[in-house]
């Protein structure tokens, strides 16, 4: 007997079409199933889409932060900035390439770096800041970059939850030196795996292009449709082989044709969820700005302690019973134990990251969602504040 739960309603589903599982056998049936045509054509339509003035495909996102930090000359004894709560390879790719993880804690409204504190943990061997766009609302990017510019620092943008995210009408991704996206199954759109970088750097895109494929100067497409195809490219740089493939690329292709659709779903969810559980004390809802455009990426909830006799993982295992998916998005990453035991820090050293993960708890979102999905969850959740809210005494 399979002792897995098996939710009614995941966390996360990933939509695709038949169109979308048919596109991947095209790379399969024409015989070039590395990078190739279908990745070219994939960056152009993404660089349509976001404004940016050029698009790397390459295999995840975290690929894109380590290829960002490594084509503008970040390396040993360097230190960059990263918000304490985001996923960790944010933070890993700056220990893989010898620099040092400065973390700054988070605003507890948006999620995301705190710009207030930036500045007071800049340091002589600063070279890099990280803001994340966390769970698809962008991060206050002018004063970042108001910093970056006093202090001649590097803008690496971890926009791995952040496409169709908008700052004062840009895409995020456009802002910094680079942009970093990702395409897991969970993000608003996927490849299986994949990611791309978006720089309007015309020399640093063409180092990045050059760095995911071995430091080669021309990529195998260009080689095969130049005039001596039977010569191997040119290594001027010692690269890396971190190209996307050409089924991956076919596979995004489609999912891009249906963003907005699915975008449109995303916001309906979000828009009933916020209407539902907005007259509830307990609990307080994900909040937006009036020049920024969020891209919901996650639904998170936190729960107000003072308003329910139980805690948030109590509140995740009630979700669990009513077979309604959840999940907590993310650990603070300085309370890792590779962290916690490099640098020695405590939960309590970034309080605010510390505080937004106790009371955090994500529910399903997806446009894969029908209106009785929704309505469980909502059902679900209500549910529960019944059960464990907090009696007030009579006056």
């Amino acid at each position: 007997m399979n002792s897995e739960v098996k939710m009614s309603i995941p966390i996360a589903r990933t939509d695709l079409t038949e169109a979308e599982i048919l596109s991947v056998l095209e790379p399969l049936r024409n015989g070039w199933l590395v990078q190739g045509p279908y990745v070219r054509q994939f960056e152009e339509k993404w660089s349509a889409f976001t404004g940016a003035g050029h698009s790397i495909a390459v295999t995840s996102c975290t690929t894109a932060l380590h290829l960002s930090l490594a084509a503008l000359g970040f390396g040993p004894g360097d230190e960059a900035l990263v918000p304490a709560f985001t996923w960790i390879s944010t933070a890993n790719v700056v220990e893989h390439l010898g620099g040092k993880v400065v973390f700054c804690d988070i605003d507890l409204d948006t999620f995301n770096i705190d710009v207030d504190i930036i500045e007071s943990l800049i340091t002589p061997r600063t070279r890099a800041i990280l803001p994340v766009h966390l769970f698809g609302l962008s991060a206050d990017m002018a004063p970042i970059l108001a910093l970056a510019a006093k202090h001649d620092l590097w803008v690496v943008e971890d926009a791995a939850c952040g496409f169709g995210s908008r700052y004062h009408g840009s895409h995020v991704g456009t802002l910094g030196h680079t942009g970093c996206f990702s395409f897991h199954p969970r993000k608003a759109i996927t490849t299986g795996e994949g990611g791309m970088i978006t720089t309007n750097d015309d020399e640093l895109a063409e180092k990045l292009r050059r760095l995911r494929d071995h430091g080669a100067a021309l990529s195998d497409l260009q080689r095969h449709h130049g005039p001596k195809p039977y010569l191997l490219a040119d290594h001027p740089l010692a690269g890396y082989n971190q190209r996307m493939t050409d089924i991956q690329a076919a596979l995004g292709l489609q999912q891009l044709r249906r963003f907005e659709r699915m975008q449109a779903r995303r916001k309906q969810i979000v828009d009933r969820y916020n209407a539902t559980f907005a007259p509830h004390a307990a609990f307080l809802l994900p909040v937006t700005r009036s020049h920024v455009t969020h891209a919901h990426h996650l639904y998170v909830l936190r729960l107000r302690p003072s308003e329910l006799t139980i805690n948030r993982d109590r509140f995740i295992e009630e979700l669990t019973a009513r077979n309604i998916g959840s999940s907590v998005h993310f650990i603070p990453i300085h309370m890792h134990s590779f962290y916690r035991n490099r640098y020695g820090w405590q939960p309590d050293d970034f309080p605010v990251a510390h505080a937004a993960f106790r009371n955090m708890v994500s529910l399903p979102l997806s446009p894969a969602m029908s209106d009785q999905d929704v309505a469980d969850v909502i059902d679900a959740v209500l549910d529960i504040r019944q059960c464990f809210a907090r009696r007030r005494a009579a006056a």
